[in-house]
C-alpha cells in the first residue's frame, strides 16, 4: 500500500476556510464519492442531550468564515438550533485523506438567500419541503405518500412519479416559512490531513467572534498545529 505523503502547509496559512475551500472544490472536481459535501452536524438540545446526523454543505464562504445548509426550522435539528445556537460539523473526504472540523455559533441565513437556493431546487424538493413535518412521527409510508399527494393538490402541482427526472410542471412554488437556511460561524477550524504511521498532520485556528446585525464582527485567527 502506497502511503499518502500530503501535508499542511508550513508555516501555517492565515486563512484555513481558504484551503477548506480548496479542499471541497478538489473533492467535487475528483467526484470519486458521490456526496463530497456531505458533512456531519451535530447539535445540542437544551437539556444538554447532543445528536448528529449527515447533510450537505452548500457553501463555505472562506470570508467573512461560515459554512451554509439548508433544512426545514422545525426539524429536530431546527429545534435544537434555536435552543441551543451552536453546532459542530465534520467533513471527510476519504478518497483524498482529507478531513475538516468546524465549530461555531448558528444564524439563519437571509430570507432572500433562502428563497434564492430554494429556487434552485427541483419541483419534487420543493414539494417534499411543503409536504414533510420533519422529525415528527407517520404512520407508514403510505401516509407519507399522502402527505405528498395532498400538499401537490394544495399547490396545483401534479402528483411526484418515482421518476426525478420528470419535468418540472413549471408552477412557481414559493419556499415554506419553516424551511431555509443556516449559516454556521467559524469560530474554531481544524484541518487533518492522513500521513503514514498513523503520523496525521493535524493544526487547529480559533479566533473570537462579535455578534453584529445578522452575522459577527470576526477577530484574526490563531493557528498552533496539534499531536495526531
Amino acid at each position: 500500500m502506497a502511503w499518502h505523503r500530503e501535508h499542511l502547509p508550513d508555516p501555517l496559512p492565515t486563512e484555513p476556510l481558504e484551503l477548506a475551500s480548496e479542499w471541497l472544490a478538489d473533492a467535487t472536481r475528483r467526484a470519486q464519492q458521490p456526496n463530497p459535501n456531505a458533512m456531519v452536524l451535530a447539535s445540542v438540545d437544551g437539556a444538554g442531550q447532543p445528536s448528529a446526523r449527515v447533510l450537505l454543505c452548500k457553501q463555505i464562504v472562506a470570508h467573512p468564515g461560515y459554512l451554509t445548509f439548508y433544512s426545514n426550522y422545525h426539524s429536530r435539528k431546527g429545534r435544537e438550533l434555536q435552543a441551543n445556537p451552536r453546532a459542530a460539523v465534520v467533513m471527510h473526504w476519504d478518497t483524498q485523506h482529507r478531513q475538516l472540523r468546524v465549530e461555531g455559533p448558528i444564524v439563519k441565513a437571509s430570507a432572500a438567500d433562502s428563497d434564492a437556493y430554494f429556487a434552485t431546487r427541483n419541483w419534487q424538493s420543493r414539494l417534499g419541503a411543503w409536504a414533510s413535518q420533519q422529525s415528527e412521527p407517520i404512520a407508514s409510508r403510505a401516509e407519507l405518500y399522502k402527505a405528498v399527494a395532498r400538499a401537490a393538490l394544495r399547490l396545483a402541482l401534479p402528483a411526484p412519479p418515482a421518476d426525478e427526472q420528470a419535468p418540472d410542471p413549471g408552477q412557481r412554488i414559493a419556499r415554506p416559512p419553516h424551511w431555509g437556511g443556516y449559516q454556521l460561524w467559524a469560530a474554531a477550524v481544524e484541518l487533518w490531513v492522513e500521513g503514514s504511521a498513523r503520523i496525521h498532520d493535524r493544526a487547529r485556528w480559533t479566533r473570537t467572534l462579535e455578534p453584529e446585525d445578522q452575522g459577527f464582527r470576526t477577530g484574526a485567527w490563531s493557528a498552533t498545529r496539534l499531536q495526531p
